[in-house]
Parts: C-alpha cells; structure tokens; sequence
C-alpha cells in the first residue's frame, strides 16, 4: 500500500462518518443530554454500521476495478453525480438535515440501529470511498483489499474520537442549534466539489484510454 492509499482511504473513512446527517446529529444531541459516554457507546454502535457498509462499498470497488476501468469509470460517473445530487438537495434545504433521535436508555442500540439502517449509508460510502480511493485504482486489488479495509477501520475510529470529543460541548451544540441551516448547506456544497472530482477523473481516464 501506498502512502497516497493510506491517507485517501484515511480521509474518505473519516469524511463518511464527519458528514453531517441524521446519526450525526442524534450523536450530539444525545451528548448534549446525557454527556459523552453515552455518546461513546452511540458510536460505538454506529460503528458496526460504518464497517458493514464500509466493507461492501470497498468489495464493489475493488470487485469493479478488477472488471475492467470501464466499468470503474462509470461508477465514477454514476457516484460523482449521485453526490452532486445530494449536495444540490442540501443547498435547496430550507431546514436542517437531521432529526434529534435520543438513544436514551440504550445508546449503543440506538447508534447500531442508525448504522445499519441508514438507506443512504451504502451509496454515499461507495461514493466518498470511489472519489478519494479512485485514484489508486491500479492498486485496488483483492490481495492488498483487506488491508485497505483496516486502514478505513482506524479511519472510522479516528473519526468517531473527534465526534465524542467534541459533541458534549455546549458551545457545539448551540451552533448546530442555531446555525443547522448552515451546516447543511456547507455539506451539500462539499458534496457537490467531491461529486464533481469524481466526474472529471472518471473523464480524464476515459480519455486518455481513447
């Protein structure tokens, strides 16, 4: 595994569980009410989401590439302009993203329940994973794929650190109460950045395949 590898798979682990959505924001709120070891043991459940859909989306990639860079680019396509979507939807929101979902009693079934049944979680992974690892696709094999899959393992956890760290501030909180409009819209402008990255490469491979 590369350097470049590393820290692209890193980055896209870290930016898939960063995102704000409906998890994210039943974390802090749940922070916010019952401080961070319950947000601790939210995420923890949540993690087993992020692996499970973490490792299908790296299956697909690798399984893709394999199959020729044709059908690599055109998932490149298909991902770069699903999250150009969903960064369009964002910027058209008229209100935050999110919904205050409290684990209550139970966090770590609550945040297992987030991570697993999140609809969005496996075509928003695949995206993020295929516009940041994309890159390296000539190293994107079924050999080195477990190691690529650790390495986005250490990514999640390194994320779900920085979001217990930070989610039982109240001065977190208060932003993401009163400037959640914002928030979202500046995700959906970095989806659409991501989703258009993920369009050109996929282009300039066409090309200079042609």
């Amino acid at each position: 595994m590369t350097l470049g590898l590393f820290f692209a798979t890193i980055a896209a682990a870290m930016i898939y569980v960063l995102t704000p959505g409906p998890a994210f924001l039943a974390l802090f709120a749940l922070a916010a009410k019952d401080g961070r070891v319950s947000g601790t043991w939210f995420v923890t459940g949540h993690l087993v989401g992020d692996v499970l859909w973490g490792t299908l989306a790296l299956t697909a990639i690798v399984g893709v590439n394999q199959l020729g860079p044709l059908l690599f680019e055109i998932l490149g396509l298909v991902c770069g302009a699903y999250l150009i979507f969903l960064g369009v939807k964002a910027l058209m929101a008229k209100e935050a993203s999110g919904t205050t979902v409290i684990g209550g009693r139970h966090p770590l079934f609550a945040g297992l329940i987030f991570g697993v049944t999140n609809p969005k979680a496996y075509p928003v992974s695949v995206a993020m994973f295929t516009v940041l690892v994309g890159h390296y696709s000539g190293l994107l094999t079924w050999d080195i794929a477990p190691l690529v899959m650790l390495v986005a393992f250490l990514g999640f956890i390194l994320a779900d650190i920085i979001l217990v760290a930070v989610a039982g501030l109240p001065a977190v909180r208060r932003f993401f109460l009163t400037h959640g409009l914002i928030v979202t819209r500046l995700v959906g402008l970095t989806f659409v950045l991501f989703g258009a990255k993920s369009v050109s490469d996929a282009v300039q491979s066409y090309r200079q395949r042609a």
